[in-house]
C-alpha cells in the first residue's frame, strides 16, 4: 500500500475503506441508527447542475 504522506508514522496499522465502511454500519446498527435518522444537507448551494442531475435520479425512481 502506498500511503499518501510517505513521513508520516501512524501508531495505528492502516484499514481499508472497506475494513471502515462494515465497522461504520456494525456502529449504526448497534446504536438503530437509520439513514432516516441521517440529517440531509439543506441543499441551500447547490449548483444548478447538481439540482439538474438530482431531479433526473429522481424522475427516473432513484433516492439519492
Amino acid at each position: 500500500m502506498t500511503l499518501a504522506f510517505r513521513t508520516y508514522k501512524s501508531s495505528r496499522p492502516a484499514i481499508s475503506l472497506d475494513a471502515f465502511g462494515r465497522d461504520v454500519a456494525r456502529r449504526r446498527a448497534e446504536l438503530g441508527i437509520t439513514d432516516a435518522d441521517m440529517p440531509r444537507n439543506s441543499g441551500t448551494r447547490r449548483t444548478e447542475s447538481k439540482k439538474a442531475l438530482l431531479k433526473a435520479i429522481k424522475d427516473i425512481g432513484g433516492n439519492w
